[in-house]
C-alpha cells in the first residue's frame, strides 16, 4: 500500500515538471513574425562594417546624410534601405546585421528569434564565378551557412518543435543577383566561358539550391526580388553614352523569367512553402518612363558620386551631394534613393498584380 501510495504521487508530480517545462518552452518561443533578410547592398544593414578586409562599406560621409541619425550606418543609401521599409511595413524593427550580433564588440544579449539580416554589399548568388568572393563580402551560400548556424543555437534554446513553429511564421526576405549580372558582363573570360542564357540559367538553379537549404532548416515563407533595370544605373548608362545598357536589362528580364518559372515549380514540388515575388523590373522601368507622376526629375544622373552622371567614381567625401535628393532617382552610380526605394516596397508590400506574384507581401504575412 506505501509502494503504491508512492507510485501515485511521484507521478502527478513528474508529469505536473513535464508541462511546467513545455511552457517554459512556448514561452521562450516569440509571439511575433521575425524577417530574416539574405542579399546584397540593397538590404545590407552594416555587416560589411564589420568585414576588416572589404572595401565596399558605406561608411564615408554622405552616405546617411538622411538617415535618422545623419550618420553612415552600413547602408548603401542616403537614408533607409528597402530592408527598413519592409520591417516598417511589418511593424516589427530592422532586422540586425548577423556579424554585428556576434561580434566580440557586442556586449548585449542578443536574440536570433527576432529577426537576423545576412545581407552584405557586393554580394551575389555564387561565390566563385564572379570573383565577389574575392573582394570580402558575404556570398549568398556563406549567409546561409549562417543561418544554419543560428538555427542549430535556437534548435538548443527552445527545442525543434517550438522553433519549427517559429520559422514557418517568419518572413525570409531574399534580393540578390543584380551583381552577378554586373559580375557577367564586367568578365570577357566569363562572357567567354559560358552564353547569358547559361549563365542566368546557373544562377536560378543555383539560388534553389540555396532556397533548398533555407528550407531544409525551417523557411516556409519567402519574400523573393527579382532583378532591377540594371542597365539604367547611372554606372550602366555610362557604357551607352548616358542611355541604358540595353543587353545587361535584356538578360535581367530573362533571368527573372527562368526565376519566376523556378518558383512555381518549387512550389509545386515543396505543397508547404508560400511565396510572393517581386517584379523589380517593371516597378522600376514604370518608375524611370513616368518620373514625374512620382515626383522624380532626375533619372540618369546619381545624386552623389563624381564626374559625367556623377557615375565615373562613387560617392566620396569630396563629392558634391545633391539638395534635392526627394527629386532623384538614383542615390549614387548604382544604388536608388531613399525616395525612390520607399516606392519600390510600397509595390512590393501592396501590389497591384503586374509588379508582384501570385500574391503580395502583405498577403503572404497573413498567410
Amino acid at each position: 500500500m506505501g509502494k503504491s501510495s508512492v507510485r501515485f504521487f511521484l507521478f502527478p508530480c513528474f508529469f505536473f515538471f513535464i508541462i511546467l517545462n513545455s511552457l517554459e518552452a512556448q514561452n521562450d518561443a516569440p509571439q511575433h513574425q521575425a524577417v530574416y533578410v539574405f542579399g546584397d547592398s540593397l538590404v545590407d544593414v552594416g555587416n560589411n562594417n564589420y568585414l576588416s578586409l572589404s572595401v565596399e562599406k558605406a561608411v564615408l560621409p554622405h552616405y546617411g546624410i538622411d538617415y535618422p541619425t545623419k550618420k553612415p550606418n552600413g547602408r548603401f543609401s542616403n537614408g533607409k534601405n528597402a530592408a527598413d521599409f519592409i520591417a516598417e511595413k511589418m511593424g516589427v524593427p530592422t532586422s540586425p546585421p548577423y556579424l554585428s550580433l556576434v561580434s566580440k564588440f557586442n556586449k548585449k544579449n542578443v536574440s536570433f528569434l527576432d529577426g537576423v539580416s545576412f545581407a552584405s554589399g557586393g554580394a551575389g548568388i555564387f561565390t566563385d564565378k564572379t570573383g565577389l568572393s574575392s573582394r570580402q563580402n558575404i556570398a549568398l551560400p556563406n549567409q546561409v551557412d549562417y543561418y544554419i548556424k543560428v538555427y542549430g543555437e535556437l534548435s538548443q534554446q527552445i527545442g525543434a518543435p517550438a522553433l519549427q513553429t517559429h520559422l514557418s511564421k517568419s518572413i525570409f526576405v531574399l534580393v540578390i543577383g543584380s551583381n552577378d549580372l554586373f559580375g557577367y558582363f564586367n568578365s570577357k573570360d566569363l562572357q567567354n566561358k559560358t552564353t547569358p542564357q547559361q549563365y542566368v540559367d546557373s544562377m536560378a538553379s543555383s539560388l534553389k539550391v540555396q532556397l533548398q537549404r533555407l528550407y531544409d532548416h525551417g523557411a516556409r515563407k519567402f519574400e523573393i526580388s527579382g532583378i532591377g533595370a540594371i542597365g539604367c544605373c547611372p554606372s550602366n548608362r555610362l557604357k551607352n553614352k548616358t542611355e541604358c545598357f540595353s543587353e545587361a536589362n535584356y538578360w535581367a528580364v530573362k533571368y527573372n523569367e527562368v526565376l519566376k518559372t523556378m518558383m512555381k515549380n518549387w512550389q509545386w514540388e515543396k505543397k508547404d512553402i508560400t511565396y510572393s515575388y517581386f517584379d523589380a523590373y517593371a516597378a522600376m522601368q514604370d518608375l524611370l518612363q513616368t518620373p514625374t507622376s512620382y515626383g522624380f526629375t532626375e533619372i540618369k544622373a546619381a545624386c552623389c558620386g563624381i564626374g559625367n552622371l556623377n557615375a565615373e567614381l562613387p560617392c566620396l567625401p569630396i563629392s558634391v551631394v545633391c539638395s534635392n535628393r526627394q527629386d532623384h532617382v538614383f542615390w549614387d552610380p548604382v544604388h536608388p534613393t531613399e525616395a525612390a526605394t520607399r516606392i519600390f516596397v510600397d509595390r512590393l508590400f501592396d501590389g497591384p498584380s503586374r509588379y508582384t506574384s501570385p500574391i503580395t507581401m502583405r498577403q503572404l504575412v497573413a498567410a
